[in-house]
């Protein structure tokens, strides 16, 4: 993750460089003032988008007392400040954490998932939601962010001419590859998101929520996924970062799983888990190609992973 961030700033450094070279000395910072104007407007703003588009409503111990008791004493074990508690009224199993920093964190689960998981599914899936709060993630994943930002505004004002006649053609030159390193960090991003996806999983283990749990839970969640109208799938495309699967890949996913579902209990037990441990996942080539364009990693490999940590 450090050598991700590291390589994600070391492209924006040489791509500011180039671009100081090409307009003068100073004259860069106008693009990087923008970026970071734009990265703030988006971190202030960016907890009432993520209210409105995921139908937010915030509940009271009295209102929901087991689900408070569940972050409550995660959170304790966490060493985190208990975060903000709501449930969103979508139609689709998932449970997503969100805020600007640590002291404003949120963790919000659908009535759906509620329905859906075991006490201790619930409890696993709510400890890799606070796994990200206290990782630090949010923050994270926004800084990344900014670095394909940056490159889109400096290659729509290069590719569409420089200061003069002569200058237009290093310009272009310098716009194309500003879009190229665009499509390059955003690719960098996803793969940062996927590193956390792993990371969250473990800290949930390390919270006391066993794996075979979680694995369970994340196998509920994609069948419930799978079971959920196109129509209401549709709704969420753009904040597909906010679940704890890709719901657009749920169909090809829910096929995958099966095969770990030994008994078709429509659960994995810790017995299922151990078998998946001396196993070897093989994915497709197109399995592995859109992995690559995703937030979240192959559901297969996400398992094999967890049963790593029985």
């Amino acid at each position: 993750m450090y050598l991700l961030l590291g390589v994600m700033f070391a492209i924006l450094y040489a791509l500011l460089v180039a671009v100081g070279s090409y307009m003068g000395v100073g004259s860069f910072f106008s693009y990087l003032i923008l970026g970071f104007v734009m990265l703030f407007v988006q971190f202030m703003i960016g907890p009432k988008l993520v209210e409105w588009t995921m139908r937010v409503k915030y509940v009271t111990p009295q209102e929901e007392p087991e689900l408070h008791k569940i972050v409550e004493e995660l959170s304790r074990k966490a060493g985190i400040k208990k975060p903000r508690v709501a449930i969103s009224s979508m139609n689709i199993p998932n449970a997503f954490a969100f805020g600007r920093w640590g002291g404003d964190a949120r963790v919000c689960v659908t009535r759906n998932i509620m329905n859906l998981l075991s006490e201790d599914e619930l409890k696993a899936v709510i400890g890799h939601e606070l796994s990200h709060v206290k990782n630090r993630d949010v923050m994270v994943i926004t800084l990344l962010s900014i670095v394909p930002m940056i490159c889109w505004y400096i290659a729509m004002s290069f590719m569409y001419g420089g200061r003069d006649r002569e200058g237009r053609g290093n310009a272009a030159f310098l716009g194309i590859a500003a879009f190229l390193l665009y499509f390059i960090t955003n690719l960098l991003v996803l793969y940062g998101s996927r590193i956390r996806e792993y990371y969250a999983d473990l800290g949930s283990v390390k919270l006391g929520n066993q794996p075979h749990y979680l694995a369970s839970a994340l196998y509920k969640i994609v069948y419930g996924s799978a079971k959920t109208p196109q129509s209401e799938l549709q709704k969420v495309q753009g904040a597909r970062a906010f679940f704890l699967n890709d719901p657009a890949r749920a169909m090809n996913e829910i096929q995958e799983l099966q095969v770990i579902d030994a008994n078709l209990s429509g659960t994995i037990d810790l017995n299922e888990l151990m078998d998946m441990k001396n196993k070897e996942v093989k994915l497709s080539s197109t399995d592995k190609l859109m992995e690559i364009f995703t937030t979240h990693p192959n559901m297969l490999k996400r398992i094999k992973h967890l049963s790593t940590l029985t």
